[in-house]
């Protein structure tokens, strides 16, 4: 039987559509969640980013891979029911973590986040993959906005640098280009959210996020996580997040003590 914050139904479109909102994902832990990014923002780690050009408003801070230094991050991984929902989404009998990521949009920042998949900037391939993004406040505007049916694209999309808006491998041809999925009419969903709310989207699907101009701050945690059929793959240059010295071959799962098993059936 699966988690009871899911549904048979949130399976079947999370196979079909590539997202699926999980109302109450991390409802119990939002304190614990503020905590840890108000922490996170005081003392960032190697991989915190300002991602505003000067003259831009507002604020847009986001940064990864810090759960094994900021311990509100590792408790609500590890006592959450996320990889248990994980489990049931991917349909996988075993889930690892990859990585934590926040990203906060304080009051008067326009700037969205950019279109992008999150898999092509990954060292892992798979179709048991799933990001969890659960935001801190509640969000109607400042919303996260995935297209459907996106992770089954023949080719991946080009990951670029959000800042300097830059190819960020030199060898652009694997990927399609950035798609507008406004003008194109692809079908987007988004949702208004409460704290603790979670959109689950695959590593494949395209995404991205409206600027905050509202007059509260929008603050989101976001946790990746694999499943059975992930595999290490080499990219064209350095991944983000990079995992300097992981010694990895292409084809092998990734290491558990790099990588820990969070549930298993």
């Amino acid at each position: 039987m699966p988690h009871p914050l899911v549904t048979p139904k949130d399976i079947a479109d999370y196979q079909r559509d590539g997202v699926v909102l999980i109302k109450g994902l991390f409802k119990d832990h939002v304190d614990t969640l503020a905590a840890g990014i108000e922490r996170n923002m005081t003392d960032p780690g190697p991989y915190g980013a300002e991602n505003l050009k000067a003259g831009e408003g507002g604020r847009f801070f986001d940064d990864y891979c810090n759960w094994q230094r900021i311990p509100e991050f590792e408790s609500v991984i590890r006592d959450s029911p996320a990889a248990e929902v994980a489990a049931d989404l991917m349909g996988s009998q075993s889930v690892q973590l990859f990585h934590d990521h926040i990203l906060v949009k304080e009051p008067g920042t326009s700037k969205p986040t950019p279109w992008h998949q999150d898999g092509p900037y990954y060292f892992v391939e798979g179709r048991q993959t799933v990001s969890f993004w659960s935001p801190l406040d509640p969000v109607q505007a400042a919303s996260l906005r995935c297209v459907a049916g996106s992770h089954l694209w023949s080719r991946p999309v080009l990951p670029t640098r959000w800042l300097s808006e830059e190819n960020f491998y030199p060898d652009a041809d694997t990927y399609m280009p950035v798609p507008d999925p406004d003008a194109e009419g692809m079908e987007v969903r988004e949702w208004h959210m409460e704290p603790g709310d979670a959109v689950a989207f695959h590593y494949s699907t395209l995404h991205g996020a409206r600027g905050n101009e509202t007059t509260q701050r929008r603050r989101a945690f976001s946790l990746r996580l694999v499943g059975d059929d992930a595999r290490y793959v080499k990219r064209p240059g350095r991944t983000s997040p990079p995992f300097p010295g992981h010694e990895m071959q292409p084809g092998q799962k990734l290491r558990e003590d790099w990588f820990p098993v969070l549930y298993t059936r």
